[in-house]
């Protein structure tokens, strides 16, 4: 009975390091300190299971596993590169929706149907067909961003999309109301829901893939919110609806930012550009700038706003910008960054780039205060961003991105756009922002390019 006592008490105290973890995550200074305390949470709960939970045995297996798992993980996390961290987030997020579907149809294979319960087998149900979902769509999301996937639409995928799923949930209701075990539904179950997983984010096209990373997230929270049910474990029930409900929030927030319906999402069509151009309208002259040029221009500036893209992640620019900022600063400029929601390839992308390289936080400015800044800058620079700084998604009812928010750059007295060449963005669209009168193109590798204009800017 004291065990029981204690590892309440430890659970209770996992669950409160995960609230404070999440808590200080919320600003860059405290962010690696959060995540330290939710871990130490973690690991307290973790110990307590094994330790104090007399049901629990086969401690070789259970701590091979856990030495395992800690070096793998350790050395994927030490190795990955910035521009890989969404295909990182969206592999270990479908670990975890595998493990909550494992443990559903372990569960169920040894539930006791003799007592009913049917209870517990919904909640299984529940857990194996999210789990399932989210670690087939996982794997799915992370052939997208490595590129090893592409996109599949083709006529009534949302219909289809929709009775696969309703399909899954019918088999998942008649079996929950009846009390003996079969296993050979139970399979078939998990089969639809896996290829549901694979159907729902075949479509989707890659820029939009921070929103389903985000969704995914959610629904590998929500299955293991589920297992903390079937375990009547708190920690685990916490955890998951920490998880689950962030993610949800998050992807709301991220659906708002790009104009984009949750149900979409959902339906498994969402955000595909249908190889959309921008059609076949006269865009008018590009013209380009000088890197001496623009370190001039930049120099003899006010005010200066640097948007980051994917492709600063790409060459790996982050340190020389910083450094280009803090030498336009000590020239009188006032320099700051510009931030969309859905820059990069995952939720908060461009603000952990950023923080690698010591920028102050509170130089980071999101959408609606940048965009309320916009008409009194005198450059903004554009460093791999493309399709949130369209002015298309404003002025073009045609285009794939109309409604969606952008950082309304077009408004600023100058606009220099750092690109490799004219090639459209991730979302497969031409960008009007490039012939327009105010904007000079500066072509070349980012890192390359800002190495020279610090160089210029040392000079001015």
């Amino acid at each position: 009975m004291i065990e029981k006592h204690i590892t309440d008490l430890i659970y209770l105290l996992g669950s409160v390091t995960f609230i404070f973890g999440l808590k200080m995550l919320s600003h860059p200074d405290t962010a690696r300190s959060g995540n330290l305390v939710a871990a130490a949470g973690m690991t307290l709960a973790i110990f307590a299971t094994i330790f104090l939970d007399k049901t629990t045995g086969n401690y070789l297996w259970i701590f091979g596993g856990i030495a395992i798992g800690t070096v793998v993980g350790w050395i994927a996390a030490k190795k990955v590169k910035m521009t890989a961290m969404p295909q990182m987030v969206s592999l270990f997020n479908g670990m975890g929706g595998a493990c909550a579907a494992v443990i559903s149809f372990v569960e169920y294979t040894k539930h006791d149907f003799s007592h009913g319960g049917w209870v517990n087998i919904a909640i299984i149900m529940a857990a194996l067909i999210i789990g399932s979902v989210s670690f087939a769509g996982s794997m799915i999301a992370f052939g997208k961003l490595n590129g090893n996937i592409g996109d599949l639409v083709f006529p009534g995928q949302k219909i289809i999309n929709l009775l696969i799923l309703a399909g899954a949930v019918v088999i998942a209701v008649y079996l929950s109301s009846q009390h003996s075990g079969d296993n050979t539904l139970l399979l078939i179950i998990t089969l639809i829901a896996l290829i549901y997983g694979v159907m729902f984010v075949m479509p989707i096209g890659c820029a939009d893939m921070p929103v389903v990373i985000s969704l995914l997230n959610s629904f590998t929270g929500v299955a293991a919110a589920f297992g903390g049910f079937v375990y009547n474990n708190q920690v685990m029930l916490t955890g998951g609806i920490l998880v689950g409900s962030a993610g949800t929030i998050l992807t709301i927030l991220m659906c708002k930012a790009m104009n984009r319906s949750l149900f979409n999402v959902i339906a498994g069509a969402f955000g595909t550009a249908g190889g959309a151009k921008g059609g076949d309208k006269e865009q008018g002259t590009v013209k380009e700038i000088s890197v001496s040029d623009a370190g001039v221009l930049l120099s003899y500036s006010k005010k200066v706003f640097i948007v980051p893209g994917y492709g600063l992640a790409v060459a790996q620019a982050q340190h020389t910008c910083h450094e280009l900022e803090k030498l336009l600063e000590e020239k009188g400029v006032e320099v700051r960054y510009a931030i969309h929601p859905v820059a990069g390839r995952m939720p908060g992308h461009m603000n952990v780039l950023l923080a690698e390289a010591d920028v102050p936080y509170d130089k980071l400015l999101e959408m609606d205060d940048a965009n309320g800044d916009m008409d009194n800058t005198d450059v903004s620079i554009i460093i791999g961003a493309n399709d949130v700084v369209n002015p298309a998604a404003k002025n073009d009812p045609q285009s794939p991105i109309w409604g969606m928010p952008i950082l309304e750059v077009d408004r600023c007295h100058n606009v220099i756009i750092m690109k490799r060449s004219m090639a459209a963005g991730y979302a497969g669209i031409d960008n009007e922002l490039f012939f327009y009168p105010k904007t000079r193109m500066l072509f070349g590798d980012a890192k390359a390019s800002l190495q020279k204009l610090v160089t210029e800017v040392k000079a001015i």
